[in-house]
């Protein structure tokens, strides 16, 4: 597999190398054909001419992991976007302008294959990601130079005043660059039997207690509200039911319209109806009485 993979690119890149250089005025005028007439040809020209250059800026990123094949298909996706918006009436050459797409195009990619937790979306975290290796290694040599010794905090804060971010960024992204993701079904020490770190998070799911516990209690406050309701009579049942215990429950002014009552009415009834059921349950279970004094 890995040879095949390398017999690809290979043979990619020598197509690419062996494509045709475009001139400026050919440029402009496949340009021109792809944008006004939708020209698929003038577009595949445009692209497989400077599919060399897609290949040359996704080199540049293989030191961060992602397989060569990836980079380039990535960057041949920011070359097609670059092809796709490009407004040869600006006077620009298509290929300065197509490297800050390809560039963009890869650099996302690698930002989300670089690690199972979100990297960082914002510009100035994309900045950071690619440049705080490089930013910090010129502070060292250049403290070094002069005898200067950085600690930690020093270094981090010049790096955020450096490439124009929080301090918090910076503390972020050295945690995320500092190692890679481990996996929790992996076991804690070298022996054959160790716990895997999965088996170390906390069960958020309820305890066999909890469950028994909380079965119990509304178990006991479904016989208390069918206590309460044996103390109405079916008038004021219905009233309750329909304004308490549906998941819609009803307008006084429908269940008026139903009953043949003004809503005030219906509301009398139900606050009535609500004395009743507090009276009962006070009676008949003496532990409620906690729950209305």
């Amino acid at each position: 597999m890995a040879l095949d993979s390398y017999s690809g690119e290979m043979s990619l890149s020598r197509r690419a190398m062996q494509a045709e250089l475009l001139d400026a005025e050919t440029e402009l005028r496949l340009a021109y054909a792809w944008r006004d007439e939708r020209d698929e040809e003038a577009l595949h020209r445009l692209i497989t001419a400077y599919m060399r250059l897609a290949i040359s800026m996704a080199a540049k990123f293989k030191r961060y992991g992602a397989p060569m094949n990836d980079l380039i298909q990535e960057a041949g996706l920011g070359l097609m976007k670059a092809a796709d918006k490009f407004d040869p009436d600006r006077g620009v050459r298509f290929s300065t302008y197509a490297v800050w797409w390809i560039k963009a195009s890869i650099q996302d990619y690698v930002m989300r294959n670089w690690s199972m937790v979100r990297t960082g979306s914002t510009s100035s975290q994309k900045s950071l990601f690619f440049n705080m290796r490089r930013v910090q290694a010129r502070l060292e040599r250049e403290a070094a130079a002069v005898g200067e010794n950085l600690d930690k905090h020093q270094l981090r804060q010049m790096i955020a005043t450096e490439v124009g971010v929080p301090l918090h960024d910076v503390e972020m992204m050295e945690g995320r660059l500092a190692g890679s993701d481990y996996s929790l079904n992996a076991t804690q020490s070298t022996e054959d039997e160790g716990r895997e770190w999965i088996d170390t998070l906390e069960d958020a799911s309820p305890q066999a207690s909890e469950t028994v516990e909380e079965d119990h209690d509304l178990e006991t406050l479904r016989g208390w509200l069918v206590t309460a309701m044996d103390a109405l009579n079916d008038r004021e049942r219905f009233i309750v039911r329909e304004r308490k215990l549906r998941d819609d429950p009803r307008t006084l002014e429908s269940l008026g319209q139903e009953l043949g009552l003004s809503k005030e009415r219906v509301r009398q009834l139900e606050a009535a109806a609500f004395g009743k059921m507090r009276k009962s349950l006070i009676n008949q279970s003496p532990e409620v009485r906690q729950f209305f004094v």
